[in-house]
């Protein structure tokens, strides 16, 4: 063979030898790299979903959104806490849109890029996508209400969702939020949850067809005892849902 010395000073299978271990090193630091990423951004929606659960409790303490005029307050939406939407008003003895530029949360308890909803109703943060739900008026159970759908900051909050406004003496006693990956086994693998009673909760995702992105995401009463329920405790350690979901208290 010719070990001739090439312009660089390496000779060519000292070349080939080199290449060979970059190659190995980056078959190994690259899945680590990913892992890394992936808890990271799994650490950071519990994160986020521990400062929901501490803001929803100050915005409706302080009668941000008070829809019935009662003197009680109730929860919000990402855009309303975000301060990119208005907030919901009371107008006529029930709930109404507010007024864009002067119904806003001021100052905002959230950052303003959790105002940036889609048009699925989601928000999307650190390789995860979030959704609030707010309940709808009792029917034997409590359904749960989407964010109004939009595309980019200030669509979403105050205005009526898919469903309508949420009900006025419900919304001042339950709310709920699940975190799931925008790409599973990619961005992150487990789906979170949140509502009222602050406990952030955990589902390992391990489905043929996991909870990923816009194609799959959690109904609101994925992590309910009662089907169609938001008044129904957390199911823990029992499967069911849509998917057969086991839940668990995060530690």
């Amino acid at each position: 063979m010719n070990t001739r010395r090439l312009r660089s000073g390496f000779t060519l299978v000292e070349l080939i030898i080199v290449v060979a271990i970059i190659a190995v090193i980056a078959s190994m630091a690259v899945p680590k790299f990913m892992r890394s990423r992936l808890s990271a951004n799994e650490a950071a929606a519990i994160s986020t979903l521990r400062l929901l659960s501490t803001v929803q409790g100050q915005i409706r303490s302080q009668n941000a959104i008070d829809t019935d005029s009662d003197g009680t307050g109730e929860y919000g939406y990402l855009g309303e806490l975000a301060g990119t939407a208005p907030l919901r008003i009371a107008s006529g003895g029930g709930p109404a849109a507010g007024t864009p530029g002067v119904d806003e949360l001021d100052p905002n308890v959230i950052s303003d890029a959790f105002g940036d909803v889609d048009p699925q109703s989601l928000v999307a943060r650190s390789g995860y996508y979030f959704q609030i739900w707010l309940p709808g008026p009792n029917s034997g159970t409590v359904p749960g209400f989407a964010e109004a759908a939009g595309s980019g900051p200030g669509i979403g909050g105050g205005a009526p969702g898919p469903d309508g406004f949420p009900d006025p003496d419900n919304a001042e006693n339950l709310w709920c939020c699940y975190a799931w990956p925008v790409d599973a086994d990619s961005t992150g693998n487990r789906v979170f949850f949140v509502n009222e009673e602050g406990t952030i909760w955990q589902f390992e995702n391990r489905l043929a067809a996991p909870f990923s992105g816009t194609t799959k995401s959690p109904a609101f009463d994925e992590a309910y005892t009662d089907a169609g329920d938001m008044s129904s405790g957390v199911r823990m350690g029992v499967a069911g849902g849509n998917e057969n979901s086991i839940w668990a208290p995060i530690q």
